[in-house]
């Protein structure tokens, strides 16, 4: 009765555009819906760049191996998941971080299969955490955790200088501007993780990030994200 109590008073709505939905059980309306852009099947087999590659592996990847053992998304950042992850995060919409987790666990199961469980989150800066007010990556990851039995602790992983947004920034650009902005807990050593990003785009974030947690004695490092952008031109 709770439950139906619950959903009279806020029904369940379309996660990407705040439709009502007519049940529970879906997340996005059906014009949303059917919209939703999958990864392609062929993509890079460590960073998941869409695209055939010779010998499976993107130009990024062949030039600067990532630190990262593989990255994976099950959605393209285009459309009804680009929204909802732009109202997630930009929009002051931290409750849909159980949504999210509900359907990044769906999609990725397979991936999840042989990913560590150890989950950490990719932090924000305790200046941009305080402003926006939540960190939507550990939400996400602590959703993600919740559905599967895994662990998502706090404060492993801490972004130690403020970063500019990536948005705009040339590969390079990117590159400079998290190089060295990450510091991770030697609680972490011995241990495999699972690095949890809302969206992979060059991988830069991530590499910077991994690169921390394998230098504090992280064995093996996995990156897992909700979207993957197309990069590689």
């Amino acid at each position: 009765m709770l439950r139906a109590l619950l959903d009279v008073l806020y029904p369940p709505a379309c996660i990407a555009c705040a439709k009502v939905l007519p049940g529970p059980g879906a997340f996005f309306c059906e014009p949303c819906d059917t919209a939703v852009e999958r990864l392609p099947p062929v993509c890079c087999r460590t960073c998941a760049e869409p695209g055939p590659f010779p010998a499976g592996l993107c130009p990024r990847c062949r030039a600067a191996p990532p630190p990262f053992s593989r990255a994976w998304a099950p959605f393209a950042h285009e459309g009804p998941v680009a929204r909802a992850v732009h109202r997630f995060k930009y929009e002051d919409h931290p409750e849909l971080a159980a949504p999210l987790g509900e359907m990044l666990a769906a999609e990725a199961h397979r991936f999840l299969t042989r990913a560590p469980r150890l989950v950490v989150a990719l932090p924000l800066h305790t200046r941009r955490y305080h402003a926006r007010k939540y960190d939507q990556a550990q939400l996400l990851a602590g959703a993600l955790a919740k559905h599967l039995g895994l662990r998502a602790p706090v404060g492993l992983l801490t972004r130690t200088r403020e970063t500019q947004r990536q948005v705009g920034l040339t590969e390079a650009e990117r590159a400079d501007n998290v190089a060295d902005a990450f510091v991770a807990s030697d609680d972490l050593a011995g241990h495999d993780v699972l690095l949890l990003d809302d969206v992979f785009t060059t991988g830069a974030t991530a590499r910077a990030a991994a690169t921390a947690l394998l230098d504090a004695g992280a064995t093996r490092v996995e990156v897992l994200t909700l979207a993957r952008a197309f990069t590689v031109t």
